[in-house]
């Protein structure tokens, strides 16, 4: 396995890593990492868009202060994993089944493979789109968490058939790898002011992951692409026609949610049979990075839903 780069000092744990590049089956580079020892059982971290690795070191020091590994993955097009033609402006995939290889390429790798079970699940955003499709495809963790899934996106209600018109009239007018109008090539955390942004109340978080990319630029990431949005769009129908999976299923959801669309989290979650929903006042979109009082309420959440499950 060929060691990949990883950048300690902004992930903010001094957890053992194993970082590595990973090939998925179309050739496209990606990156792993490995956090911890699993003395618990381990989890799979499902980081949303625009994000990377690094992003959750914090994440994974407060799994292995509960027993557990943590592995994470650069998604394709995302942190230090290939992008398309090598562009860091955009966020672009042809269809969400490329992020299906991405996590197959993750979980055949041995070193994964050999980890001790329990084997959990936690996803955020755009990780949760992806994470419950593996969970309609068969895959089977002992449980899962979610936190701010991506089922659908908070677009304006006026606006939002406008924008599914543009996505959809651009892919099949071959313009599909063209940014999202109303989008930017420089990554959100840096284009946008704390007082406005839609990801987290607490100032010092919001500082950290804005310096991630002022002191690593190639981690940054700037908007979606027409096709992307017009294959989450693709995605998210598939969702309402599949019948859900009977994994034992926690979802955290911010009541000031705005990036992902709060009610397609509510109905979908309304489907589990083993679903439950925990929604968080106050809290944004990254309840993992959000004030400690609100993180805590979350991780309460969660140790109490693994308790329930004998994890």
């Amino acid at each position: 396995m060929q060691p990949a780069p990883y950048f300690a000092d902004l992930a903010d744990n001094s957890l053992p890593v194993d970082a590595a590049w990973l090939t998925a089956g179309d050739g496209t580079r990606l990156r792993r990492a490995i956090w911890g020892k699993a003395v618990r059982g381990h989890v799979l971290l499902l980081p949303g868009r625009t994000e990377y690795i690094e992003k959750y070191g914090r994440v994974a020091r407060d799994l292995a202060a509960r027993g557990f590994a943590t592995v994470c993955i650069d998604w394709r097009g995302q942190g230090l994993s290939d992008h398309l033609d090598g562009r860091r402006d955009i966020g672009h995939v042809e269809d969400f089944a490329e992020y299906q290889d991405d996590f197959q390429t993750l979980l055949a790798d041995p070193a994964i493979a050999a980890l001790p079970g329990p084997r959990l699940m936690f996803a955020h955003s755009m990780g949760g789109c992806i994470g419950l499709r593996a969970l309609l495809n068969g895959f089977k963790p002992d449980a899962a968490v979610f936190s701010g899934p991506m089922w659908g996106i908070a677009i304006n209600r006026y606006v939002k058939p406008i924008g599914e018109v543009i996505a959809r009239a651009g892919s099949k007018l071959g313009k599909g790898a063209v940014r999202m109008p109303g989008t930017k090539a420089e990554t959100y955390v840096l284009s946008d002011p704390f007082e406005d942004n839609l990801l987290t109340g607490d100032a010092e978080y919001w500082a950290w992951i804005k310096s991630h990319t002022k002191a690593r630029p190639e981690l940054g990431l700037g908007g979606p692409t027409l096709r992307w949005l017009d294959a989450a769009r693709e995605e998210f129908a598939r969702f309402d026609a599949a019948q859900m999976p009977q994994t034992p299923l926690l979802t955290l959801l911010g009541v000031d949610e705005n990036v992902v669309d709060a009610s397609a989290v509510r109905r979908q979650m309304a489907r589990f049979e083993k679903g439950t929903l925990v929604e968080i006042p106050g809290a944004r979109h990254e309840i993992w990075m959000e004030q400690p009082e609100l993180q805590r309420q979350g991780w309460d959440a969660i140790d109490a839903f693994l308790n329930a499950q004998g994890l």
